[in-house]
């Protein structure tokens, strides 16, 4: 303020070359006055005040929306293995899943026969013809000459059952006009016997197998009647596949 007033008294002073007129009487500033228009110099800023208390917590804000989510972290280190838990109780049955499509059907090889004697009437060393048919469903077994004829080779199972009367009986099991199987049982008097054998046997097509006395009429005790039986029977067991 006191700059403000020396510069209005420096104008109101006459400049070079004019006129001398004189200059108006300044009254002294009063001590202990100050003009109401005029401020003082700026003091200096006072000291920090000590710092208040905390105040109360605020009311919670609205929730915010959801950020982003962040990116994914590194896989971890894979887990040792854990112990096994005790095994749960068993489940109800299922329910049973659609019927497949039927397969290709794989073709059955057969043959099998089984025949008796319808007459006792024999005849030494030539086939014995049974022609009490049983099964003979594939006709391998021809009963106008008692023997089986070969159509599919392979392993067969043959085996006869002979009721023995009246005298010795020694019968022969051929395949291709070769013995390969003898049987004999020795008549006892006043009671019917019997007689049996089986056998395994590998043949080829063409193959021919049947049953006959062997040797003279003395053992040619085969019999069948009403209650006895006498029978041949013969069947594949599985053909060859070569």
């Amino acid at each position: 303020m006191l700059l403000l007033g020396a510069v209005l008294l420096l104008l109101a002073l006459p400049s070079h070359g004019q006129e001398n007129i004189e200059a108006p009487e300044v009254l002294p500033i009063p001590k202990g006055a100050c003009a109401g228009w005029m401020a003082g110099i700026p003091g200096h800023p006072g000291h920090n005040g000590t710092p208040g208390r905390d105040g109360r917590d605020g009311t919670p804000g609205e929730k915010g929306e959801k950020g982003d989510p962040g990116f994914a972290g590194p896989k971890g280190d894979t887990g040792e293995t854990g112990v096994s838990g005790v095994e749960g109780p068993r489940g109800f049955p299922g329910i049973p899943g659609r019927k497949g499509e039927p397969g290709e059907s794989a073709y059955v090889y057969r043959s099998a026969f089984s025949v008796g004697l319808e007459t006792r009437v024999t005849i030494p060393n030539i086939p014995i013809r049974f022609t009490k048919i049983f099964y003979n469903q594939q006709n391998h077994y021809d009963g106008t000459t008692g023997k089986f004829y070969c159509n599919i080779p392979g392993l067969y199972y043959f085996s006869y059952h002979i009721t023995v009367y009246l005298k010795d009986v020694k019968v022969s099991l051929y395949k291709k006009d070769k013995a390969v199987l003898f049987t004999y049982d020795q008549f006892q008097d006043k009671n019917v016997d019997q007689a049996s054998g089986s056998v395994l046997l590998y043949l080829e097509k063409g193959d021919q197998v049947w049953l006959q006395v062997y040797g003279d009429g003395e053992n040619n005790g085969v019999y069948a009647d009403n209650v006895h039986d006498s029978t041949f029977t013969g069947f594949l067991l599985y053909h060859d596949i070569e």
